[in-house]
């Protein structure tokens, strides 16, 4: 019976979708979406009672949930769970997102619909990311504005490549222009993303160094949180100058230095 329902999966999604049967007799359903850290969403279809259902087992919500530095989803993450599910008309079910099926043709659309039900609850992670970077940026605003260090916010910069580039902050002091890349993340799992897509910056803005420029590039890792490993740092260190949240005075210094 689960080489029949692969069969008629695989007919109607294409080769994109990998269809097995798992030892406990369920059909595991491997799909081309993604979660934000790029863990590849698995689906399971499962009989119960005459029926077919088609669920993530919780795998959504638990990504969601580990992302998480209380490892708690906040009430606005709750809420706009149950606009996904409300819009997708995906069931939530003791943390599991399911669709019922009354027949095996039904099968397509709801693994097409659980599956984006399953990214857009991924993509929530990044509304606690957002407000994270946010407000660890309004901390370093105030910073730089008590030690009277000329800056602005969210400047944007072409690369070589042609990609356009937020850079966080540039201060400007007798010394030296710094360009500032905050790197704050509450998951360990999304850290090595944040570290990636700036290490993909500074490189790709390499060229603003020609000439002599006084010009550096600091990667400035919100340390508050347990999250990044030696790895990382050396990643960003042959490329910027590394600095950490927790030590504010040691950055002044560096910004103001000669």
């Amino acid at each position: 019976m689960s080489a029949n329902l692969c069969t008629v999966l695989r007919a109607s999604l294409g080769e994109l979708f990998e269809c097995s049967e798992t030892p406990r007799g369920f059909v595991r359903v491997r799909t081309p979406f993604f979660y934000p850290d790029g863990g590849v969403i698995d689906l399971f279809v499962i009989r119960r009672d005459g029926r077919l259902d088609v669920t993530d087992f919780g795998e959504a919500l638990g990504w969601l949930r580990l992302q998480t530095p209380s490892g708690r989803r906040s009430p606005k993450q709750d809420s706009l769970v149950q606009d996904v599910c409300l819009t997708l008309g995906v069931e939530l079910f003791k943390g599991q997102l399911v669709m019922r099926c009354k027949a095996p043709d039904d099968l397509a659309v709801a693994v097409m619909r659980l599956g984006q039900a399953a990214v857009r609850v991924g993509d929530l992670w990044f509304t606690t990311r957002t407000r994270s970077v946010e407000s660890t940026s309004d901390e370093i605003a105030e910073l730089l504005a008590e030690n009277v260090i000329p800056f602005e916010r969210g400047v944007k910069l072409a690369g070589r490549s042609g990609r356009s580039w937020t850079v966080d902050f540039q201060t400007r002091t007798p010394g030296r222009t710094a360009l500032i890349s905050v790197l704050s993340s509450g998951s360990k799992a999304a850290a090595r993303r944040v570290t990636e897509h700036v290490v993909a910056a500074w490189y790709d803005l390499s060229h603003l160094h020609v000439g002599g420029a006084q010009l550096s590039f600091v990667s400035l890792f919100d340390d508050t949180a347990d999250v990044w490993t030696d790895e990382e740092l050396k990643l960003v260190e042959g490329l910027s100058e590394v600095q950490m949240l927790t030590q504010p005075e040691r950055l002044v210094r560096f910004l103001k230095a000669a």
